[in-house]
């Protein structure tokens, strides 16, 4: 059977007739057999119709068809989102488009199985569309959120703007324990509240809560809970830190059993802790951390030979000796992975008798450590190391400000710390000699400031200020990376597996990005064969551009072939002295603060990983994380492995090792440093995401205050929707969304990508005078540019400031 487009019929039945035509061509029902005819495809039997299918996805999808693809599905609040695949997938880069009518009942951050439905291209390139076919792994077994009263039943409106479902939430199950027992409900069954009529409770009525999920979504209906916790009211001192604690599901809370095996193993030091350890006691070794640090995992000694040499010693926390394997306690720190560190709370990774007591390296009490003895020639080469457990007692708990101060020569602090003046001054000449042997090996010192919040005496929010690292800071970082890479130089020398922290090469595509955006600012990183290259895309085509002047015209004209960019060399040539050449000639430059962080998103992230991959930031072909055991679960991998060749000098490895239960030592097999290496970079982003979120929380109610302030401001971003501005005066960056730059332009304006910038639209209507009168003089918005703003609003799902350009 065949439909033929040759048919007499009017203009608007014949139209009509081609949008079914191209419906059905989209529904793969017909296919075109000669210019103008179509036919039916025929219905195939079951078997025919896999086979069929599989052979015309694996032309179009590079081979995926009939292979379970799995990922992450990160939701958009508009409702579409993208799944990051588990695996690579040959021939196909990127992730996977989901079309919000295809997210099916999959929630935000759920392990998904994917069905690839086409692979297409667009003005940007190739892009892959699919469909969620069955919910792997669920990411909320809980959801914090606000609890309403309704007339139709009671529900809670979650705080993530990517869970797209209300929860709701049947009578009596509002009810926690405490509810219950106020209302005189003796049991928690359902049964005791089944048909009764319950009151409103303030307590409830707009409270924040923490709701359990008892049913997912499904076939369209909305997820059912049962509240569990009531945190509060929305802006009560702390409930913001709660609502972050439960929105990314950090383990909060210990159980009794973890915090029983804590308290067995936090004894004091005794003669038979300290047998078989070398003895450091006599030694003037110091902690220098933070004002507010409650744990010290870290203390240093140096000292310098007659002949120009150094010895520089390195304690830290033995924690494995307190957290043996596979204990309880060692699963829920395992569990939590990191300490999460927030403005007014921390989440610790382990129980506080641990973290700030028998683990922590306090002044005058003798503590257990694994220590890094590394020797250093007049230069600051290493030339040699050596590894042992021993035992400590610190002499003081220094803080950088301090230890800055007597290295500048403060009169007052200088006196107070006699005894120890002489070592700072040492540690700062060997900090810069290892500093210097870094530089010579490319490692990238970023030196980007952090945003640092100041309370007053009622905690309320006085400022916010740029971080500043001095010496200090250096000094012990320079130590830590020493005593990392000697640990892992003595793993790797002995073939002993463990966590390694790696950090790879950039791609080509970030690294041209970059080049684009710093040819603005007049830079380049000079790498040779970086040049792009555009192929067309046979039988790829693209909506016709917009014309001058009019932006609703785009698409209207004749489609374009399309054209892919690609860079010039498949393996890129680039090294950690590109970047480090860059940084140097924008040290005192207007434009560092950008392009410094322009480059630092074209580098990979850091992660962990069983293998020795290198570290392309610092300029080493081996690194681990050694020196944090009481805040980061890798470390304590590696002390585990450690400890084992410290009690085996002369043995080899087990080809399968697997630890035993409630030792000290343990080596683990590849598989089982492979689950750990996930699951620990999965724990740091969630970490590093919660923190980023609340101090941006913290950073929109400060500003919430200053409504109506003006600011000088400088563009670090441009966008579609508007651009990113760092105020001056204090370190806080918020939108100036593109409805504001438009009202002060008096015009409709342009973003124009490939100049970074937004530009007041010049077209006939604007030419002839027809568009409104321009609040500012300034005609075009571009990277690196200041501009003069004024907080206007706060964006309360996404805690973001919006400014509004002033009159200039």
């Amino acid at each position: 059977m065949e439909i033929s487009q040759g048919l007499h019929l009017a203009k608007n039945e014949r139209k009509a007739l081609f949008k079914m035509l191209s419906k059905l061509r989209k529904l793969n029902l017909i296919v075109e057999v000669a210019p103008g005819k179509y036919r039916l495809k025929a219905k195939k039997t079951e078997p025919e119709e896999r086979k069929g299918n599989r052979k015309e996805a694996q032309v179009s999808r590079g081979g995926q068809a009939g292979k379970g693809i799995s990922g992450r599905l990160m939701l958009h609040q508009d409702g579409y989102g993208f799944v990051v695949p588990e695996e690579p997938i040959p021939n196909i880069e990127g992730d996977i488009f989901i079309p919000r009518h295809a997210v099916e009942d999959a929630m935000h951050g759920d392990r998904v199985a994917v069905e690839i439905r086409q692979t297409g291209f667009s003005a940007e390139g190739q892009r892959i569309e699919g469909r969620i076919v069955r919910v792997l792994n669920r990411a909320h077994p809980s959801v914090v959120g606000l609890f309403r009263y309704g007339p139709h039943g009671n529900v809670v409106l979650p705080y993530d703007t990517r869970i797209h479902h209300q929860v709701e939430i049947p009578p009596g199950q509002e009810l926690t324990a405490t509810l219950r027992k106020k209302l005189g409900f003796a049991a928690a069954e359902e049964a005791t509240t089944r048909g009764r009529r319950l009151p409103r409770l303030p307590e409830l009525d707009g409270a924040v809560v923490n709701a359990e999920l008892v049913r997912y979504p499904r076939g369209g209906l909305s997820p059912v809970g049962r509240v569990i916790e009531i945190l509060g009211n929305p802006g009560d001192l702390g409930v913001d830190t709660e609502i972050v604690i439960r929105k990314h599901h950090l383990p909060h809370e210990f159980s009794p059993e973890a915090l029983h095996d804590a308290e067995e193993s936090a004894r004091p030091v005794s003669d038979a802790d300290r047998a078989g350890r070398e003895d450091f006691r006599s030694l003037p070794i110091v902690t220098i951390d933070g004002e507010t640090a409650r744990d010290f995992d870290d203390a240093v000694y140096v000292e310098k030979h007659a002949d120009g040499g150094w010895r520089l010693q390195v304690h830290i926390a033995d924690v494995a000796n307190y957290v043996r394997t596979l204990t309880t306690l060692d699963t829920e720190t395992r569990l939590r992975g990191t300490s999460v560190y927030f403005l007014d709370r921390a989440v610790p990774m382990l129980p506080e008798e641990l973290s700030n007591g028998i683990c922590s390296l306090n002044p005058r009490e003798d503590r257990l450590v694994m220590s890094a003895l590394m020797e250093f020639d007049a230069a600051g080469r290493m030339t040699g190391s050596r590894m042992v457990s021993g035992v400590i007692r610190s002499v003081e708990r220094m803080t950088y400000t301090n230890v800055n101060k007597v290295i500048e020569g403060d009169k007052e602090m200088t006196a107070r710390y006699a005894a120890l003046a002489t070592h700072f001054a040492n540690m700062k000449e060997l900090a810069l000699l290892l500093n210097a042997r870094r530089n010579e090996k490319g490692s990238i010192d970023f030196d980007l400031p952090e945003p640092v919040i100041e309370f007053d005496e009622e905690q309320k929010m006085t400022n916010i200020t740029r971080s500043e690292r001095n010496i200090a800071h250096r000094l012990i970082e320079e130590f830590m990376l020493a005593a990392n890479r000697a640990v892992a130089g003595y793993l790797l020398k002995r073939g002993i597996a463990a966590l390694h922290r790696v950090h790879e090469k950039p791609d080509a595509k970030k690294v041209l990005e970059f080049e684009e955006l710093a040819r603005a600012f007049g830079y380049s990183l000079g790498v040779e064969n970086l040049h792009q290259r555009e192929i067309a895309v046979r039988h790829g085509r693209v909506p016709a551009p917009a014309k001058r002047g009019k932006p609703d015209s785009q698409g209207h004209g004749r489609e374009r072939g399309m054209k892919v960019s690609l860079p010039g060399a498949g393996e890129l040539s680039i090294t950690p002295q590109h970047y480090q050449r860059l940084l140097k000639k924008l040290v005192g430059k207007p434009e560092e603060r950008i392009v410094s962080y322009l480059m630092l998103r074209s580098l990979k992230q850091a992660r962990y990983a069983p293998d020795s991959l290198g570290h392309f930031a610092l300029g080493f072909d081996e690194y681990t994380h050694f020196t944090s055991p009481i805040r980061r679960y890798p470390d304590l991998v590696v002390h585990r492995a450690l400890k084992w060749a410290l009690a085996n000098p002369n043995g080899s490895p087990p080809p399968d090792p697997h630890p035993a239960k409630g030792t000290p030592a343990a080596l683990y097999s590849q598989r089982g440093l492979e689950e750990l290496a996930a699951e620990t970079s999965d724990a740091e982003r969630r970490a590093a995401t919660a923190e980023r979120e609340l101090r941006d929380w913290k950073t929109s109610q400060f500003m919430e205050q200053h409504l109506g302030d003006e600011y000088e401001g400088l563009i670090i971003s441009v966008q579609k929707y508007g651009c990113f501005v760092e105020l001056m005066e204090v370190f806080v960056e918020g939108l100036l969304p593109m409805a504001a730059i438009e009202d002060a332009a008096g015009t409709r304006c342009i973003f124009r990508e490939h100049e970074h910038a937004i530009v007041a639209d010049t077209g006939p209507d604007q030419r002839r005078g027809r568009g409104a009168t321009p609040k500012s003089k300034q005609r075009s918005w571009k990277l690196g540019d200041r501009v003069r703003v004024r907080a206007e609003r706060i964006d309360p799902m996404r805690h973001r400031v919006e400014f509004a350009l002033t009159e200039n």
